[in-house]
């Protein structure tokens, strides 16, 4: 079943937000979306979180959109997040430019976009509009957080910054820490957008975008989003039709740039060029740059002493979903947060962790493909968080490749 449509709410935060850099943002503006109702001892709220690229549309038909919310196919009557029992929030994140406070946002000093001057955030600081957010909506703890890649990671921070107000946490395709590889690839992006001439250090609005430079950095983030095999299996070397003909041999131009103007030749080259220009007319350089820096401080155990001490004083139930060809996020990144949890709650008798690699030639997009497999585990996992106040007993999520201790 459909939610139908759906409206996008804002809420304005006028004392600001104090941010992990010691600067204070203020004001801050949050959209969000809920989708379900709660109920009369408000204890069935579900906070989902977007990735780098989403927003608070996350389910249902917007009057403003073209195609229905990011994860609709997960969340709305009788799915994985049932709306006839659950109350479902969706937030875009702080740096986004989806209505949340962002780059491109009126800096109030100025009368001018924020540009170059916004300021460096973190995932605990999008965890702490999100959080400012809910006292707003009198919602003072969350039956679950749910969410995948950098989602995920606002989820498992829910649960070290706000430990007390959580009771389930939902982590999809996504990490304790960013790796140096993933590092890497986020620098590349970064580089592309800052190398356009377009650029002018990030203050580019009301003249022309760094628009190629986005576009490129698109390109990059869609094929570590893909596996091998996916893409084998949904392009292989198959060439662009021209004209309505198959081309059956390539192009020859003795000029290498007039050679890379020309049109793609292949069909992975088009949708990758389709991706990166779809991308340019939707999202903003700057918060490409401000949200994957973000993910790149990200680091669970920083300051903490250990991954597994960042998890003690947490008491939540926790979920956590990986995927067999997901070689941007691989499953061993989440394996490493389940063995911390249950390092930290040694010898105390609770379960309370479930992980799961899911078999899947997706690649790090299955969290948003692979909807039959995670649907029922979402479902269970849920089912477990409404019925128990605190985690206790055997954790209730099993599989083949469950992990559980």
């Amino acid at each position: 079943m459909s939610l139908g449509l759906v409206e996008t709410s804002t809420l304005t935060i006028e004392d600001g937000i104090r941010l992990q850099s010691r600067a204070t943002l203020r004001p801050v503006t949050v959209a969000y979306e809920i989708y379900g109702e709660l109920n009369a001892q408000r204890d069935n709220a579900i906070l989902v979180c977007h990735a780098l690229s989403g927003g608070a549309h996350a389910a249902g038909c917007h009057p403003d959109a073209t195609k229905p919310g990011w994860w609709d196919v997960m969340i709305g009557p009788g799915k994985a997040f049932d709306t006839r029992r659950y109350c479902v929030i969706s937030s875009n994140v702080l740096g986004s430019c989806y209505g949340t406070t962002g780059p491109a946002s009126i800096d109030p000093r100025s009368a001018q976009p924020y540009g170059s001057r916004f300021p460096v955030i973190t995932i605990a600081d999008i965890v702490n509009v999100q959080r400012v957010l809910l006292d707003r909506l009198g919602i003072d703890s969350l039956l679950a957080v749910a969410g995948g890649s950098m989602g995920g990671m606002q989820a498992l921070q829910w649960a070290v910054s706000y430990p007390e107000r959580v009771r389930g946490v939902i982590a999809i395709a996504t990490t304790a820490r960013h790796s140096a590889q993933q590092i890497a690839f986020d620098e590349v992006a970064r580089r592309a957008i800052t190398s356009d001439p377009a650029w002018n250090s990030g203050d580019y609005y009301g003249s022309r975008r760094p628009a190629d430079g986005l576009a490129v950095a698109r390109m990059l983030g869609h094929i570590t989003y893909l596996s091998d095999q996916g893409m084998a299996d949904k392009f292989g070397r198959r060439r662009c039709a021209l004209a309505g003909d198959a081309r059956d041999a390539p192009r020859v131009s003795t000029h290498a740039a007039r050679a890379a103007d020309r049109p793609p030749d292949f069909e992975v080259e088009r949708y990758l060029h389709h991706q990166g220009q779809s991308f340019v007319r939707r999202f903003d350089a700057n918060s490409l740059i401000c949200l994957t820096k973000a993910m790149d401080y990200f680091d669970l155990a920083e300051g903490r002493g250990s991954l597994a001490d960042a998890f003690t004083p947490s008491r939540a139930r926790f979920l956590l979903l990986s995927f067999s060809s997901d070689w941007l996020y691989p499953p061993r990144q989440l394996e490493e947060v389940a063995e911390a949890i249950r390092e930290s709650r040694r010898g105390c008798g609770v379960c309370g962790v479930a992980s799961r690699e899911i078999p899947s030639t997706c690649g790090h997009d299955a969290f948003l493909l692979e909807h039959a497999q995670q649907a029922p585990l979402i479902a269970s996992f849920l089912d477990l968080c409404a019925t128990r106040s605190v985690p206790g007993g055997t954790c209730g999520v099993h599989g083949r490749t469950s992990r559980s201790a």
